[in-house]
């Protein structure tokens, strides 16, 4: 079943591609392993699949120590205090949402030697359930930002609100790729938009979207998670 859903997720991706005229452009696909167990992980990354993403440091990490050499994302709330150990498996975080924890990201990754990757998350719709910068407080936050050298922005990322109508979601991937326009400058290009989900991922790839991230679409319904 995994290789099915597989295969209809990228003939979707590629179908949208084709209407919003994108070409041959490449959508990172980000296969969500949210209380995915190990075996059907290994299964799609003997499928092919390479970008995986995770929303909860601790049920990550045991599945970062087995599949070490896949890409892992972080796409959910950061807590300031876990930044270190999010720098030590991920390779990109989509979820940097205030200047603490940029700062935290900063001296971790002077501690670590290494460097944050990060995409800033815009909450285009103004709900109160979701994380994330008001639209109007982005331009400032990547200014400030740009002084920590080892924190480096990548793009923007964003969750429109749950709904039945994927069409609904348009607007809010619309406004991104605004936003993604009118803040990219020499320096900061902002290549990466992370927007769409299982839902929605069609809609964001029509709209722009350089990244999706799928889970249920891939591996069926999500199961019940302790804790």
């Amino acid at each position: 079943m995994l290789a099915e859903n597989l295969k209809a997720v990228r003939k979707e991706i590629g179908a949208a591609l084709e209407r919003a005229g994108r070409g041959p452009e490449k959508v990172c696909l980000v296969a969500v392993t949210k209380t995915v167990d190990a075996e059907r992980i290994g299964e799609a990354a003997a499928l092919g699949l390479k970008d995986f993403g995770e929303n909860r440091l601790q049920e990550a990490l045991p599945k970062l120590k087995l599949f070490p050499r896949l890409r892992w994302h972080f796409i959910g709330h950061l807590q300031t205090n876990k930044a270190g150990e999010a720098l030590t498996g991920f390779e990109l975080i989509h979820s940097l949402d205030r200047f603490r924890l940029a700062r935290r990201l900063q001296h971790q990754a002077e501690r670590f030697d290494t460097e944050a990757r990060c995409l800033v998350q815009v909450n285009i719709s103004g709900e109160k359930s979701k994380h994330g910068l008001a639209a109007g407080e982005l331009p400032d936050f990547l200014e400030a930002v740009s002084d920590l050298s080892r924190v480096r922005v990548e793009g923007l990322m964003t969750m429109a609100p749950w709904s039945d109508d994927p069409e609904e979601a348009r607007p809010v991937f619309r406004r991104l790729k605004e936003l993604q326009k009118a803040c990219s400058r020499p320096g900061l290009a902002l290549k990466q938009l992370s927007m769409g989900m299982s839902g929605d991922y069609i809609v964001a790839v029509e709209e722009g979207a350089t990244m999706v991230r799928v889970g249920s679409s891939l591996f069926g319904p999500r199961l019940p998670q302790r804790g």
